[in-house]
């Protein structure tokens, strides 16, 4: 059952899920700054107004702030803060839910103004409004639609129509179009390459930053970058079925379908609030039957008494201030919680599924073993290799040429592209071949079998028809992927699962490499999202999901706890997630648990804290040995004592 939080202003209809402003570019709205400065406009006018008050009282500096014109004062001061939650309650009440947390808070402030303790009635509800919006602010951040997917989605096509090709809105592009898509564009549907060959960055759906390189009549997916030359492509399918379309969907639903955890204070707020207002009706009526010198009105006083007392405002202090030094602790730690209830989250994980390329590895091709059989040394070897992937700007040629090579630079001439295979041309008079196993066959030159084992991607050299050699790029791990896998088992994961874009192959090594638990590779988004989703449904499985791509974003949505990597990651997998770690690294992930778990241990010591003092207060109060006095130290303590404990949060050495 989903409870509506208190918001201390009406919602702007724009912000409605599944409702669109057609007039953006006319927006004249305030900025995000003022936005939220209005938010917390309501407590900071109330606090003022309390202070104000307070301070009046107490020096008696007005002499006419007495009567009518104090309660008004103090009235105005509690509306700002009291209004939403007393419309919270009614609303409630309509639907027959009576006791919330919204009804006591209702009555207990508004039995506080009652027996004259107005101070009182306005301090407890504008502690309780000012715990929301605490509580909501980091909450409010997850929810925003993910706007950076819609900034990936292409929003033109070129269809060929009346004998020329012009650009038109995606979503009118029928099956079996053709489509041409320019160098640096996005492919706007899935088709078939109608060209001889394409390469593409297919990172928003695979995450891998590795092009790849398709033939005619393969298929093409929406959301790839062509990298090489004017391509054509017939479509075989709508806008709306395209892959980029899809993983949009999927991230919505996603987010839909995730449930949001309660606040400790919503769950017991059903057992407790129905007690304490029951025992405040009796501690009104039943004297009566017992107390020969019963006078309604004293007992009456006795019962808003014990109302004011037991309003659990020490609690609404307590347990977000030990939520709170966690995200701070978190914070400074590198780790970002996008609100209090992901830490709780965390501490229930028993099950890690994590991206590989951006999440364990840099996501950059580096030359990983050089090989050299020619009778060149390996300085001229590479010197060769290096002439001609000066011609390409593929990744990998990138990452040729970083390689410090001594001697004389040489240049390649007469450089052609084999389609699919590699390049050709003459280096220093010789002639010099590139590129995969295919291009070697096919010139006829043999390759020694020790390269098929070989996972990596790997570039072939033949000079004047000879085998000279290879290398082999592979993306790098990161310096503490090793210890990061170490701390996620040592912190008592009982499962480590690696799911990939990248081949199997080479997921596989990784994995093997890291002592991950099991491995599957060469997986799109959907892929991917199955995979989490059925790791969801097996009996005490909580499932938290690394990621670092656009690609991830669905499962980073679906998953219990979606952990992106901040510092590299896509901007949508940083606002699809609810864990952001900051520093790109994964070992912070079993960080992030042990925060959680500290965070927990210290909100449950407030909590028994607060439920402590607050029994022994009641029982006092119900004797009527307790005034407002002791009922607001009560609380000024627990809250200090909950200060306390929390600030140790900071100090601590995960």
């Amino acid at each position: 059952m989903k409870k509506k939080k208190v918001n201390l202003r009406d919602l702007d209809p724009k912000e409605h899920k599944g409702e669109h402003s057609h007039d953006e570019g006319h927006n004249h709205s305030s900025p995000e700054e003022l936005s939220n400065f209005r938010t917390y406009l309501p407590a900071i006018f109330s606090f003022v107004m309390l202070i104000a008050g307070i301070a009046i009282d107490y020096f008696d500096a007005f002499p006419f702030f007495k009567g009518w014109i104090r309660i008004v004062w103090y009235t105005v001061a509690y509306i700002p803060v009291g209004f939403p939650v007393i419309r919270e309650g009614w609303n409630s009440i309509l639907k027959g839910d009576f006791f919330t947390e919204f009804f006591l808070m209702s009555i207990a402030t508004l039995g506080a103004f009652a027996i004259g303790e107005y101070p009182e009635g306005v301090a407890v509800m504008l502690f309780y409004a000012v715990g929301e919006l605490f509580q909501n602010a980091a909450v409010n951040r997850a929810k925003r639609n993910i706007k950076a997917l819609l900034d990936v989605r292409p929003n033109e096509a070129l269809v060929y129509r009346d004998d020329d090709f012009v650009s038109v809105n995606p979503e009118t592009v029928q099956i079996g179009e053709k489509i041409q898509v320019r160098v640096g564009e996005k492919v706007p549907l899935d088709g078939i390459l109608l060209s001889e060959k394409g390469s593409f960055n297919t990172a928003a759906l695979t995450g891998e930053s590795k092009p790849d390189t398709i033939a005619k009549g393969e298929k093409v997916f929406a959301g790839s970058i062509n990298l090489d030359g004017v391509i054509e492509v017939e479509t075989t399918k709508e806008f709306k079925d395209s892959s980029i379309a899809r993983i949009l969907d999927m991230v919505q639903n996603a987010t839909a379908r995730k449930s949001k955890t309660e606040l400790f204070i919503r769950k017991f707020a059903r057992i407790y609030t129905p007690i304490v207002v029951f025992l405040a009706i009796g501690l009104t009526f039943l004297p009566y039957f017992f107390v020969d010198d019963y006078v309604f009105r004293d007992w009456l006083y006795r019962a808003l008494i014990f109302l004011v007392i037991s309003c659990p405002c020490a609690l609404v202090i307590s347990i977000p201030l030990g939520y709170f030094g966690g995200l701070g602790a978190a914070s400074r730690n590198g780790i970002l919680f996008k609100g209090a209830s992901f830490l709780d989250a965390m501490t229930k994980v028993n099950t890690v599924v994590m991206d590989k390329t951006g999440t364990v590895t840099k996501g950059v091709f580096k030359i990983k073993e050089v090989v050299n059989t020619s009778a060149f040394a390996e300085a001229e070897f590479m010197q060769y290799l290096m002439a001609m992937e000066e011609q390409s700007t593929h990744p990998i040629a990138k990452a040729i040429l970083e390689y410090k090579a001594d001697g004389v630079d040489l240049e390649a001439t007469e450089v052609s592209e084999v389609a699919g295979k590699g390049l050709k041309g003459t280096v220093n008079g010789r002639t010099v071949l590139v590129g995969n196993k295919a291009l070697m066959t096919s010139n006829s030159i043999e390759v020694p079998s020790e390269t098929d084992s070989i996972v990596e991607s790997i570039v072939m050299v033949a000079i004047d028809g000879k085998f000279a050699g290879y290398v082999t790029i592979a993306d790098e791990l990161k310096e503490d992927a090793h210890q990061a896998i170490k701390q996620i088992r040592e912190a008592g994961i009982s499962k480590i699962i690696m799911l990939s874009g990248d081949k199997d192959s080479i997921t596989q090594q990784v994995s093997k490499e890291l002592n991950i638990d099991w491995a599957k590779g060469g997986l799109l988004p959907e892929d991917k999202l199955n995979e989490v989703e059925g790791l969801k449904k097996q009996p005490e499985t909580k499932v938290a999901f690394i990621g670092d791509g656009i690609n991830d974003a669905p499962v980073l949505a679906a998953s219990g706890v979606g952990i992106a990597m901040g510092g590299l990651g896509s901007d949508v997998a940083i606002e699809t997630a609810d864990v952001i770690i900051q520093t790109d690294q994964p070992s912070k992930i079993a960080r992030a648990i042990k925060i959680g778990r500290s965070t927990r241990k210290i909100v449950w010591q407030n909590i028994g804290l607060a439920f402590g003092v607050k029994a022994i207060v009641l029982i006092l109060g119900a004797g009527g040995l307790a005034t407002m006095w002791e009922a607001v130290f009560a609380d000024v303590g627990v809250a200090l004592l909950a200060i306390l404990n929390a600030v140790r949060l900071q100090k601590m050495k995960w």
